[in-house]
């Protein structure tokens, strides 16, 4: 049987600030990283299955 979900905490103070300034400015990925990221994508869906229900 599954776990309840725990509420997700609430930010204040400077983890708040550094969660928003993050949240504007992303992080920016390579080409390289970007197709990397996609051909690991591609591997994984054309593996999955799922039933029709």
């Amino acid at each position: 049987m599954a776990r309840p979900i725990k509420e997700t905490p609430t930010l204040y103070g400077e983890e708040a600030r550094r969660f928003e300034r993050e949240i504007a400015n992303p992080k920016k990925i390579s080409a390289k990283e970007r197709r990397e990221m996609d051909a690991a994508y591609e591997l994984i869906k054309s593996r999955a299955t799922f039933p029709v229900l």
